[in-house]
C-alpha cells in the first residue's frame, strides 16, 4: 500500500531536517518517495505502478507519495523543479533522486539495485 506523507509524517519516518544537517534516515525499510502533483500526466502514470510495486516489494520497501502542491516545504527541502521525482532511500547509504515518470522494469532494477542491494 503506497503511503501519502505530510510534512510531519515524512520527519517521523524518512528524515528529520529540523534535526539534523546530516542525512540520518529514520525507517525501518528502505523506500521509494513519489514527489507528484495532481495535475501532472506523468505522475497519474505512474501512480498504478507504485502501487503494483508496493504490494510486490510488500514486507521489503515502503513506497511513499508526497504532493508537491500541499507539501511545498518538503518540496522545497529536497530542490524538487519537475515532477515526477523519485527519491531512492537505501537502508545505510544516501539517497537518490530520479528525475521523471520511471517504466515498471526500471523501477524494479532501480529498486534492486540500489534498496535492496545490501540484502542480496
Amino acid at each position: 500500500m503506497v503511503e501519502h506523507l505530510t510534512k510531519e509524517s515524512f520527519l517521523e519516518k524518512v528524515f528529520n531536517f529540523e534535526q539534523n544537517q546530516e542525512w540520518k534516515f529514520e525507517g525501518t525499510l528502505p523506500c521509494i518517495i513519489d514527489f507528484y502533483a495532481d495535475w501532472c500526466g506523468p505522475c497519474k502514470m505512474v501512480a498504478p505502478v507504485l502501487e503494483e510495486l508496493a504490494i510486490e516489494y510488500s514486507g521489503k520497501i515502503n513506497i511513499y507519495k508526497i504532493d508537491t502542491e500541499a507539501e511545498q516545504e518538503l518540496a522545497g527541502a529536497f530542490g524538487i523543479r519537475s515532477i515526477p521525482s523519485m527519491l531512492f532511500v537505501p537502508m545505510n547509504e544516501q539517497p537518490q533522486m530520479s528525475v521523471g515518470a520511471l517504466p515498471k522494469d526500471s523501477l524494479k532494477k532501480a529498486i534492486n539495485d540500489v534498496l535492496l542491494k545490501e540484502a542480496n
